[in-house]
């Protein structure tokens, strides 16, 4: 410890942890070895969308962190969205089971444990496992996130964005895969040659390799993921009739292997929200908490472009009354810009094994506030269940870090039974909604038979020449202020391009933010 006496750094502890709105309690202080339970550490509901990580190594106890504060949050009125890449998560939903040795370790925390079942929602991707299917259109997923998925270069990604131009213009609903395939075998055949020429920037040969990728990846099963009806991501929103946070809980164990797949979704579903939220500002508790797992799956490999969409939406999002918490072994697995916007963290043991371990730990450390710890000795000592803490105070400053041993949650620490998370599922009121998959005409239908299913007057027959695209080249006003307006135009300077940068400068904010919306290329639709 350093030079302050243990009565001292208590006292710290106390006035930095003391609250005047409600919190959620993470734990009790642990200093010189031994459990304080009168310096009780927690985070204040306000600030947590101020987003954080939750970070540690392997077995640390990362997942049982999570189902402690999702049990809390739920209590207090707040959804809670979690993917649970184990499936531990299920047992959310049973009561926990008392022993011995967990009386113990409550009542030296200073908890009153109690056996609670929580309001758990299981969702599934494409129905594919345990949980009410969640599947995404094509229109909605948009080709910047759908290129993430297919692996495309960046040149490939621009004639993507090129077909969806083209399909949108077309009124050619791309609801799943094989729309999106008719549309690309469409451009390439005899009777798309025009249109293809018209397009200017995709090549033929590029196509097909975009056609050669979604051939693959629907090979590899993973078509399921995409059709209708289409997840209402606003359902993530709801509260029990008990006033109680509803916990969605997304199934991940059957696409362990598909990982940036499901990543790429739960962006998706963050810019979905990010969309359709209307500005709350600063409130006494956030709309939603979002647990964002495995996060260095979303980081891995991104474009300079998707890296800047993402930050900006993290940023952002917060005004919208999510917060958003990163999952992930090291803080180094999260990009500069956006760990800067965590103000709460959670910091399990780290092992030093290995130079890289021993590099990793530095920049761990490096990232705290000057602590009474010795910081690289606790990351690397901790215990099970422990963690160093530093959260940001209702004044907007960080809390003292605090060692920490963390609460138990109240319902089983381990999956559900089988029957218990069929029983849940069988009883959402979502299953009637998203339970059967169903396939509306759309653009395979129509371009099979056009006769037979005309396209709506809202946009040209396929075949027609393609309207002008709108000038971009406007001038820039003098006042360009701050705030949203500038956030909105750096991001999607960054992702689409310098002349829509400038477009977007010569509107209003109104429009501006209207544009904002299709960030990640998603865009407006009819969900079912």
């Amino acid at each position: 410890m350093a030079t302050k006496t243990p009565a001292e750094i208590i006292a710290t502890f106390q006035a930095g942890y003391t609250f005047t709105g409600s919190s959620i309690a993470l734990g009790a202080a642990i200093v010189d070895g031994a459990v304080h339970p009168e310096a009780q550490i927690g985070l204040p509901l306000a600030m947590m969308n101020r987003h954080g990580l939750v970070a540690g190594a392997t077995g640390t106890g990362k997942t049982v962190t999570l189902h402690m504060m999702a049990e809390q949050l739920s209590t207090a009125g707040v959804p809670v969205f979690m993917a649970d890449i184990k499936g531990d998560l299920s047992g959310l939903a049973t009561a926990g089971e008392g022993s011995d040795k967990l009386t113990a370790r409550t009542q030296a925390l200073g908890q009153q444990w109690e056996s609670k079942a929580f309001p758990v929602e299981f969702l599934a991707l494409g129905g594919a496992g345990n949980g009410v299917p969640v599947r995404a259109t094509l229109t909605s997923f948009g080709p910047i996130l759908l290129a993430r998925v297919l692996g495309l270069n960046e040149t490939q990604e621009s004639s993507l964005q090129l077909v969806f131009h083209y399909a949108d213009t077309k009124s050619l609903e791309l609801y799943d895969l094989k729309d999106l395939r008719a549309v690309i075998q469409f451009l390439t055949s005899d009777e798309g040659k025009a249109d293809l020429e018209e397009l200017g920037g995709l090549s033929k040969a590029t196509a097909g390799v975009i056609l050669r990728n979604l051939i693959t990846l629907d090979a590899q099963g993973m078509s399921e993921f995409f059709g209708m009806p289409e997840f209402d991501t606003a359902e993530l929103l709801r509260t029990a009739p008990d006033g109680r946070g509803v916990i969605s809980c997304l199934e991940l164990p059957s696409v362990q292997d598909k990982p940036l797949l499901f990543s790429t979704f739960l962006m998706w579903m963050l810019a979905d929200l990010f969309r359709d939220l209307p500005e709350v500002g600063d409130a006494d508790k956030p709309k939603l908490v979002f647990f964002f797992d495995e996060a260095h799956l979303l980081f891995n490999g991104a474009s300079k472009a998707f890296l800047n969409a993402i930050t900006q939406t993290v940023r952002l999002i917060r005004s919208k009354g999510v917060g958003i918490f990163f999952v992930t072994q090291t803080p180094k697995d999260v990009p500069g810009d956006i760990l800067a916007q965590l103000a709460n963290r959670v910091q399990h043991a780290l092992r030093a094994f290995t130079p890289d371990d021993a590099k990793a730990l530095k920049a761990t450390v490096s990232t705290f506030p000057v602590s009474d710890y010795e910081l690289e000795e606790v990351l690397t000592s901790a215990g099970i269940g422990e963690a160093v803490v530093t959260v940001m105070n209702e004044n907007g400053a960080p809390t003292p870090v605090a060692l920490t041993r963390m609460r138990a949650p109240g319902s089983l620490m381990g999956p559900s039974t089988d029957a218990a998370v069929k029983a849940v599922i069988a009883a959402s009121a979502l299953l009637p909604t998203y339970g059967t998959a169903v396939d509306p005409v759309s653009a395979y239908e129509k371009l099979q038979a056009p006769a037979a299913a005309p396209t709506p007057a809202t946009g040209p027959a396929v075949g027609t020449p393609l309207p002008p695209p709108p000038p971009v080249a406007l001038p820039t006003p003098k006042n360009d202020g701050g705030g949203v307006a500038s956030e909105v135009m750096g991001a999607l300077g960054g992702a689409l391009g310098g002349g829509v940068k400038s477009m977007i400068r010569s509107m209003g904010s109104q429009l501006g933010r209207s544009l904002m919306r299709d960030m990640f290329g998603t865009a407006p639709r009819k969900r079912r």
